[in-house]
């Protein structure tokens, strides 16, 4: 087929129509030869159209093609004789179904198109969700809802992930982060193998060996840790035919219940470091996405951190240089997000040598400037569940022998490896689930949590379950029945974090009574009151907020509220402080109260101390 072709406008890397064309855009030097090859439904080339050498600005090659349409578009670069993906392609034609074998009759072909359409986003508003409020929740889109007892195509789509808005924010959560939502290559294809010319094979008669063809793996790569296709929505994950529209629709209806959305991306670190940029950009402006979380080496963080275009949307990462986490603004955008609170946390709970000075410190960890997430479960380890049943990692599913994942968990399994139904096995598995969520709602950086950790979703000790697209990475939502004590309990203790913003407060907290208030914003107790000094020796804690340092939604002064930390095995006795005017401590909350420990009733506490049971957390407000 013959078509017209002109100079393009170099405005704009991929694909855009313009004018009666379709303008391509991309990265080649002047040398190179190149082409626009075009392809027909079964992923055949029809025409091969070569991009004159004088279309060129620099390093970057524009050609318009006209007589063309974006409709249907499957398109490709051929640079210097080899076959390129558009790494601007805002669509990818070809991996429509998860994990399709069919593709292997087309060697897992793969084309650019054309996708992102015009959307009405109903006027639309960025959340802009306080960190102080927000309380975040971890989601692979195809794990979290294959098992949840939808029939047919749309388990483990964006649809049916929409679904399940409106349990995520009844159970309170802000801030949803999504694992890779972009395009990947979820197969292990094989790599192709190829001789030098002086020792190609020549094929002889009688031969009794041949070379081997490169197998497919029959393992997935079901995260999507891998190289990207990073302007376009993964097609796999919508349940009709326009991933596009349907993540839009996913965006719209989370920021319509208050809601943000985050998205996890993953670079390898070979990436051009203007596309990295390019990118993030894009998903902001085309999908309103309202976050990121970072992943990989030699990004261009600084340039993310400091881009007006970004300004207001939130960076998560690891590893940032200090002069960006000091710098003074008005809407601090910056997350610090590692595993630095999930290690001292659980040195704690499962008697790992921990440190109590190192837990409190992780306990007030706060910054004016930015924010830091705080989780002690995640997708790279154990679920919470599991982290209460196993003493190894048990990846032997994953094909790696075993060799595969963290062995450094600080978990204990309190008895029996496993599934057990020990009465007391059982209860101190339970009891230490309700500590782990209450530690980390009372935490003041914020809160994460993986999903399915509040169903007690388990991966029968899998503690690296990126392979695993079966029953061991789904969430088990049928098991969310036998631990809806649980869920209650995540929800009744972020209603808490809620309804006491002390506990969560944007500033750091000082450890003394710096705005006259009568007490420190934040002391430390133990049998005695006001101790000062947290040695290693000591496995139990009091921690005090004044609430007088911070105001509720209203403006009135919030509750001064006691957290007592008791790692111990035995009962500990806590001293109260004395608070001001004829107000009382009263107990709320008690983890050793079995499967309902918000007591129904609050109890007045009229002793100067109180009797904390072994490895519990209590919770008393003053009134």
């Amino acid at each position: 087929m013959g078509y017209t072709i002109k100079e393009g406008d170099y405005e704009q890397y991929g694909v855009q129509m313009k004018n009666g064309g379709v303008i391509f855009t991309f990265e080649a030097e002047k040398e190179d030869e190149c082409a626009v090859l075009l392809y027909d439904k079964e992923h055949k080339v029809t025409d091969e159209v070569t991009v004159p050498d004088r279309y060129c600005r620099g390093a970057i090659r524009s050609i318009c093609i006209e007589g063309l349409r974006t409709l249907h578009l499957k398109y490709n670069y051929k640079i210097n004789g080899q076959v390129v993906i558009d790494p601007y392609a805002n669509r990818i034609v070809g991996r429509e179904r998860w994990n399709d074998s069919n593709r292997a009759k087309v060697s897992w072909q793969i084309c650019g198109g054309c996708g992102a359409g015009k959307f009405d986003w109903q006027e639309d508003i960025f959340p802009e969700i306080p960190r102080r409020e927000m309380v975040m929740y971890k989601v692979n889109v195809r794990g979290f809802s294959m098992d949840a007892g939808i029939r047919g195509s749309k388990r483990g789509t964006f649809a049916a992930f929409r679904d399940k808005i409106a349990y995520l924010k009844e159970l309170g959560i802000t801030t949803v982060e999504f694992m890779p939502v972009y395009e990947f290559e979820e197969k292990e294809l094989p790599k192709p193998k190829k001789l030098p010319e002086y020792l190609k094979w020549q094929a002889k008669e009688g031969d009794m060996i041949t070379p081997e063809e490169p197998k497919t793996s029959d393992k997935v790569n079901f995260w999507g840790y891998v190289p990207g296709n990073y302007f376009a929505v993964k097609a796999s994950y919508a349940w009709g035919a326009d991933a596009a529209l349907e993540w839009k629709e996913l965006v719209r209806e989370l920021h319509a219940n208050g809601m943000e959305c985050v998205m996890e991306m993953y670079f390898t670190g070979n990436e051009n470091q203007n596309m990295i940029l390019d990118a993030l950009r894009y998903w902001v402006r085309e999908y309103h996405v309202d976050g990121f979380h970072l992943l990989g080496e030699r990004l261009p963080i600084t340039q993310i951190a400091q881009d007006a275009w970004l300004r207001r949307t939130k960076i998560f990462y690891t590893g940032y240089e200090a002069m960006l986490l000091e710098r003074k603004c008005s809407y601090p955008h910056l997350f610090v997000y590692s595993d630095e609170y999930l290690y001292p946390v659980r040195a704690m709970l499962n008697h790992m040598n921990g440190s109590i000075e190192a837990f409190a410190c992780q306990q007030r960890k706060q910054h004016k400037y930015h924010g830091f997430v705080n989780y002690i479960a995640d997708n790279n380890g154990f679920t919470l569940h599991d982290l209460f049943c196993y003493v190894e990692k048990h990846n032997q599913a994953n094909g790696e022998d075993n060799c595969d994942g963290n062995n450094w968990n600080l978990s204990s399994n309190y008895g029996a490896e496993g599934r057990c139904m020990r009465r007391m096995v059982r209860q101190i598995r339970e009891r230490q689930m309700r500590n782990a969520i209450a530690i980390l709602m009372l935490g003041q950086g914020v809160p994460l949590l993986f999903e399915g950790d509040e169903q007690g979703n388990s991966q029968e000790g899998n503690n690296n379950a990126y392979c695993q697209d079966n029953r061991i990475g789904w969430v088990n939502w049928k098991k969310g029945s036998a631990y809806a004590w649980l869920t209650d309990f995540v929800r009744d203790m972020i209603a808490f974090r809620k309804a006491h913003p002390v506990l969560a407060a944007e500033e750091p907290k000082t450890l003394n009574d710096a705005g006259h208030k009568g007490f420190p914003d934040l002391s430390y107790h133990g049998e005695n009151a006001w101790i000062s000094a947290l040695t290693r020796e000591r496995q139990s804690v009091g921690m005090m907020y004044c609430g007088a340092y911070v105001k509720r939604w209203d403006g009135t002064p919030d509750d001064d509220i006691y957290v007592g930390y008791n790692f111990h095995t035995s009962i500990e006795r806590f001293a109260l402080p004395k608070i001001s005017g004829k107000r009382r401590w009263h107990l709320c909350m008690d983890t050793a109260r079995g499967t309902q420990p918000f007591l129904p009733k609050e109890e007045l506490v009229a002793e100067a101390q109180i009797a904390v049971k072994g490895q519990s957390v209590v919770i008393l407000v003053g009134k």
